[in-house]
């Protein structure tokens, strides 16, 4: 592969991904809230999956 052509293809990436973020910048704090919102049930969902949820608390239980 010619030398030239590595280096334009490296140099494209980086200035898609420029014009990209300066279109879409303009939208991410209007969406901001929205993704807070949505991660709240994800960081329940993983956070309840290390200890097993509620309930079922077998060794909390006293036997009197």
């Amino acid at each position: 592969m010619d030398g030239r052509l590595k280096v334009a293809l490296a140099i494209f990436p980086v200035i898609a991904l420029f014009f990209l973020w300066g279109e879409y910048k303009v939208h991410l704090p209007g969406a901001l809230p929205w993704l807070i919102l949505l991660a709240c049930p994800l960081i329940h969902l993983f956070m309840h999956g290390r200890h097993g949820g509620h309930g079922n608390n077998e060794g909390d239980q006293r036997n009197d």
